[in-house]
C-alpha cells in the first residue's frame, strides 16, 4: 500500500517537473530541424543538425531542451535509388522538401532558427517566409562561398544545392544556357518555381556576403541582375559595408539570413562541409555578422546549413563552431 502511494507521489513529482520545464521552454524562438541532403554532391550533410546537437551534449548544454523543436520529414531515402536527371539530381523529391518547409515556416513562432542539411532546401525556407508574409519585401542575406544561382540549363555538376536562389527568383538563365535538358525535367523545374505563385524573390531583396567561388554562368546573371556581393576583402578593408547592410535592411519588411558554413575559411575551422573554399571569413567575422542580424528587429529566420561531420578532419569541429554561433545568436534573437 505504502509502496503504491510512494510510487504515485514520485510519478506526480516527475510530471510536475515536466510541466514546469514545458512552461519554462521559450515560445519566442522555434528550432526547425531539416536534415534533407537530397541536393548535395557529397553524402553526410543530413547528419549536420545532429552533429550540432552532439556538440551541445559534449558541453553538457541544455540548449536543445530550452526551445520548441519541429523535426521535418525527409526524403533522403531517394538517395538510395537512381536519379534520372543528370542536370538536376534528386529533383524528384525536392518539391516535397519545399512543401515541408513551407508549412513549418508559415505557422508557429514568428522567429525561426533552421538547422538544415544541405543548402538546396533553402528555396523552401524562402517559400515559407513568402507564404507567411505575402506581398512583402523579405530580404535574403546569403552568407556563403557560393552564389547558388545555377539552373539545370547552366549547372556543371547537376547538384541542386547550387540552384536554390534560381528557384526562389524564378529564373532559368537561358541567356547562358549550355545544357540540353529533357522536357520532363523542364516540367519538374518549372513546377518548383511555380510554388511561389509569382511572388518570387526580387533582385533588390538579395544580398550576398563572402561569395568567392562562382562559374561564368553565375557571374553573368549576377552582373545582369546587379546582385550585390560584399566580399571578404571588403569586410576587412573598411566598415563601409555596415551602412550598406543597414540600408538594405531599411528597405525590407523582414529579414532572413542563410548561413552556409563554407563561408568560413576551412584552414581556420575545418573541412567539415561539402564544398570548402579557401580565403573565407574568420570565425569572429562570421559571428559578428550573425549577431548583427540576430539583434535586428526585422529578422525572422536565421538558418545554418552544410555542416558535414563525415568530412571533418578535426572530429566535429565544424559542428562545435556552429553550435557556438547558435547559442549566441538564439539568445540575441530571443531578446528582441
Amino acid at each position: 500500500m505504502l509502496n503504491g502511494i510512494f510510487a504515485l507521489l514520485l510519478q506526480g513529482f516527475y510530471l510536475a517537473k515536466l510541466v514546469k520545464k514545458a512552461i519554462e521552454m521559450s515560445n519566442k524562438v522555434e528550432i526547425i530541424i531539416n536534415n534533407s541532403e537530397l541536393t548535395a554532391g557529397t553524402r553526410g550533410a543530413s547528419l549536420g543538425p545532429f552533429a550540432i546537437m552532439t556538440a551541445a551534449r559534449k558541453l553538457g548544454s541544455e540548449f536543445f531542451s530550452k526551445y520548441q523543436q519541429t523535426r521535418l520529414k525527409d526524403y533522403n531515402h531517394l538517395l538510395d535509388t537512381p536519379s534520372y536527371y543528370r542536370k538536376a539530381k534528386n529533383i524528384e523529391g525536392l518539391k516535397e522538401v519545399y512543401l515541408e518547409l513551407q508549412q513549418a515556416m508559415s505557422v508557429g513562432s514568428e522567429k525561426k532558427i533552421v538547422l538544415a542539411g544541405d543548402h538546396g532546401s533553402a528555396a523552401g525556407t524562402i517559400l515559407g517566409l513568402k507564404t507567411r508574409y505575402p506581398n512583402t519585401k523579405v530580404g535574403v542575406v546569403w552568407i556563403d562561398a557560393h552564389a547558388d544561382i545555377h539552373t539545370p540549363y547552366t549547372t556543371p555538376s547537376g547538384n541542386m544545392h547550387g540552384m536554390p536562389l534560381a528557384v526562389a527568383m524564378g529564373v532559368d538563365n537561358l541567356e547562358n544556357k549550355h545544357n540540353a535538358i529533357p522536357d520532363d525535367l523542364i516540367a519538374k523545374w518549372d513546377e518548383l518555381k511555380a510554388l511561389y505563385q509569382g511572388d518570387h524573390l526580387q533582385e533588390d531583396e538579395l544580398i550576398y556576403i563572402g561569395v568567392r567561388d562562382t562559374e561564368e554562368e553565375e557571374d553573368a546573371i549576377i552582373e545582369s541582375k546587379k546582385l550585390r556581393n560584399i566580399t571578404v576583402g571588403e569586410l576587412r578593408a573598411n566598415r563601409n559595408w555596415e551602412k550598406e547592410l543597414e540600408a538594405f535592411c531599411d528597405r525590407m519588411d523582414y529579414i532572413y539570413v542563410s548561413f552556409d558554413v563554407d563561408s568560413m575559411d576551412p584552414s581556420e575551422v575545418s573541412h567539415g562541409t561539402g564544398t570548402p573554399v579557401p580565403n573565407g571569413l574568420h570565425v569572429k567575422e562570421a559571428e559578428e555578422l550573425l549577431l548583427r542580424f540576430a539583434h535586428h528587429p526585422k529578422t525572422k529566420c536565421i538558418e545554418f546549413v552544410e555542416v558535414n561531420p563525415c568530412l571533418d578532419e578535426k572530429i566535429n569541429t565544424m559542428a562545435e563552431v556552429t553550435f557556438g554561433f547558435l547559442e549566441k545568436v538564439t539568445t540575441a534573437f530571443e531578446s528582441k
